[in-house]
């Protein structure tokens, strides 16, 4: 089954703890401290797998997590680091946010491997706080927070020319006969549903890969039938070829057909609609010369636009030769770098220092501030110790919770309560 979108949840690994011990040895009743460091936590990795080209595994396991880092042990023993956990996707793929829909990678062009989560730093044993008047420290240092985010994968084909047009026109016949692609054919709406890659050589010229996007309908850009799905494969092309029915040989209009799929492709991304078109006037064998020529009127219409028009027969071949060449030809005109989205999101913002918190007064003049960062804060400080109540008034400043105090009126003498720990203020 192919399958282009999933939805997963990632996490990389905590930092292991660091730990509290102290030498006990014979002739060493009072040895100093010797806890080690914690190990740093796994890097969640994505990494494009040449020989994948759908997200369909995703589609029965959501939940990916690197391993934990261990925590350290007595006589400055090191813990272990967690191992990396590597995701291998389908070159093509772009990460997003799924709350956002932000870009967070495109595993596309050069970019091949990209740490997406980062591990926790591992804790400091309590052999890293000894000081000349706290020789014998009974505290460590916890373990890194893991940072954790769901995704949303979508794979979006990479080639340089996409086929559009209304099903049934013809598109899959015409990829199998320039390539050595082997789509399904058949005279009924809608056989392909998946888009399909070929890779077309020409003589005296540079190859190209050219992709069959599945029959658009009115309303796709809102999402009418698979329109999001059909859609979202246009984005990377750089040329468009529009497949239309000549002969008009289920009564429909192909100047029209044109019309409402550029409507459509502006609808989604404006950017699209301004990718260089041709326009392949197919089925050109099945017209009874009976009045003015179908393609005469295509011309007509659409040439004075700068939108050539090439009469062709994907089932007999005339025609396509031609096609091809001016393809060709209007691809060297065009930017061949590999397409990349750029990012949009900012993996910082995982980190504990963008956490929410807040500041209210009771009714009894207590100043309470709570919240995600201020709890995360007091998890690894330890404020029996002068270095780690040090730290917390530099986090407290440093993260302008002082003036938020200050703006809601504080005075000096005032209650502060943070999650059990009351204090007194004073500047």
């Amino acid at each position: 089954m192919f399958a282009d979108r999933a939805k997963i949840y990632i996490r990389s690994g905590k930092g292991g703890d660091g730990h509290v011990s102290f030498r006990r040895e014979i002739y060493v009743p009072c040895g100093g401290p010797d806890g080690g460091d914690g190990g740093r936590g796994g890097n969640i990795i994505f990494e494009v797998d040449e020989g994948l080209n759908t997200l369909s595994d995703f589609r029965h396991i959501h939940k990916y997590t690197a391993q934990d880092g261990e925590p350290g042990g007595k006589r400055r023993c090191h813990g272990k680091d967690g191992g990396d956990l590597i995701i291998k996707v389908p070159e093509g793929t772009v990460l997003k946010d799924f709350e956002s829909g932000k870009v967070i990678a495109d595993m596309s062009g050069e970019n091949r491997r990209e740490v997406i989560l980062k591990g926790g730093r591992g804790g400091q044993g309590n052999m890293n706080f000894a000081t000349p008047t706290m020789q014998a420290p009974k505290y460590a240092q916890p373990g890194q927070a893991s940072q954790e985010l769901w995704v949303q994968m979508e794979l979006k084909v990479i080639a340089d020319v996409g086929l559009v047009g209304f099903p049934n026109v013809g598109k899959s016949t015409l990829l199998s006969r320039v390539s050595n692609a082997r789509p399904k054919i058949a005279n009924y709406h809608f056989t392909t549903l998946n888009p399909h890659l070929g890779v077309v050589d020409i003589d005296g010229g540079n190859g190209f890969v050219m992709a069959d996007i599945p029959g658009l309908i009115e309303g796709a850009s809102q999402g009418i039938g698979l329109g999001h799905d059909f859609l979202r494969h246009i984005e990377r092309t750089r040329v468009l070829v529009h497949v239309v029915d000549a002969a008009s040989t289920e009564g429909r209009d192909p100047i029209a057909d044109i019309i409402a799929i550029n409507k459509e492709l502006e609808a989604y991304n404006p950017d699209l609609i301004k990718r260089p078109q041709i326009i392949a006037a197919n089925k050109i064998d099945a017209i009874y010369e009976d009045g003015e020529s179908p393609v005469d009127k295509l011309k007509a219409e659409f040439e004075p636009k700068g939108i050539k028009v090439y009469p062709i027969s994907a089932v007999s071949g005339q025609g396509v030769k031609e096609l091809l060449y001016a393809v060709c030809e209007l691809l060297k005109t065009v930017n061949l770098s590999p397409m990349v989205f750029e990012k949009e999101f900012d993996l910082k913002s995982l980190s504990g220092v963008m956490l929410p918190y807040s500041v209210e007064v009771t009714e009894d003049g207590v100043y309470v501030v709570e919240g995600p960062r201020i709890e995360k804060m007091l998890g690894y400080t330890n404020l029996e110790s002068e270095k780690g109540f040090s730290f917390f008034q530099k986090f407290l400043k440093d993260n302008g919770i002082l003036e938020k105090l200050e703006n809601a009126g504080i005075k000096e003498g005032d209650t502060v309560r943070m999650y059990g720990l009351e204090f007194d203020y004073y500047k």
